[in-house]
């Protein structure tokens, strides 16, 4: 059975709702009967994202909103939710997907890391704790999925901004589902969506074809689904690279860095490659 948070005349509220993971999850909420509001940064790609969304809606336009929201801000994720519920009422499911990645290096540049965190990790708080308190109020189910990422829990050695906002969604998440499980009267579960190589606006990086090893947003998010519906918190998502199995291996040895004292990144560090490889191949 599906997540009864996701149901017909339920709410849903999407951040980065207007292309990718974001809108690919807006529009399977739409078909399962919901009412949806999308939130995004650029007016003119959500009045598109709107008009596509509304032809899968069963209610057409009147299921459909669309915000321009800019996830760092509190006061704009306070005007969101107050659009909402003027709408459609009260939030049953939101999903914090918003995010940005601009390149960094370990030492800068600052602007890419404040931006970058004030998107993909302080958006993700906000939008938590703008929305979750009237959704526990309810004593009713509720799903708040925050959007991480492998590279928030392997930390390869690119784009370490990115990386750090990731690995704090991911602290974070497992934080919150700690304090909402022990609070009384409390239905929402949050979860962590972990998505493989997704071919999306983020990572195209000029391509305009999908590569053989990435998966679809849709193929993701249809993942997501099958894992809500057996109570995941952690959704692993493989891709047609990386199998599951291939994950596991990569993470257990990123523990064991700190576990067996080894330098950091030692899957990266050359004079630990062949013993990588040889971990990975279950040696």
């Amino acid at each position: 059975m599906p997540h009864p948070a996701i149901a017909k005349d339920q709410v849903a509220v999407v951040t980065g709702g207007a292309s990718g993971i974001g809108f690919a999850a807006a529009k399977r909420f739409l078909q399962a009967g919901m009412k949806v509001a999308i939130a995004d940064l650029n007016a003119d790609h959500l009045a598109r994202a709107a008009e596509l969304l509304a032809h899968v809606a069963g209610g057409g336009a009147d299921d459909v909103l669309a915000k321009e929201t800019d996830v760092a801000k509190p006061d704009q994720l306070e005007a969101l939710r107050a659009a909402v519920t003027a709408r459609f009422g009260d939030v049953d499911v939101v999903m914090n997907n918003a995010g940005i990645e601009p390149p960094s290096t370990a030492l800068g540049p600052r602007e890419a890391y404040e931006r970058i965190l004030s998107v993909n990790l302080w958006g993700v708080i906000h939008g938590s704790q703008i929305f979750a308190p009237d959704m526990i109020a309810r004593g009713r189910p509720g799903l708040i999925i925050n959007t991480g990422s492998k590279q928030g829990i392997t930390t390869p050695p690119r784009n370490p901004a990115y990386n750090v906002s990731k690995a704090g969604v991911k602290a974070y998440t497992e934080a919150l589902a700690h304090e909402l499980r022990t609070t009384e009267g409390c239905a929402v579960t949050p979860h962590l969506l972990i998505p493989g190589f997704v071919f999306t606006a983020l990572t195209a990086r000029g391509r305009s074809e999908k590569p053989a090893g990435a998966w679809t947003a849709e193929q993701t998010v249809d993942f997501m689904l099958a894992r809500l519906e057996d109570g995941d918190f952690y959704i692993l998502c493989p891709d047609n690279d990386v199998p599951r199995s291939l994950d596991e291996r990569r993470i257990a040895w990123a523990a064991g860095d700190i576990i067996d004292n080894r330098p950091a990144l030692s899957r990266w560090h050359p004079a630990w490659a062949d013993r990588f490889r040889a971990f990975v191949e279950g040696k």
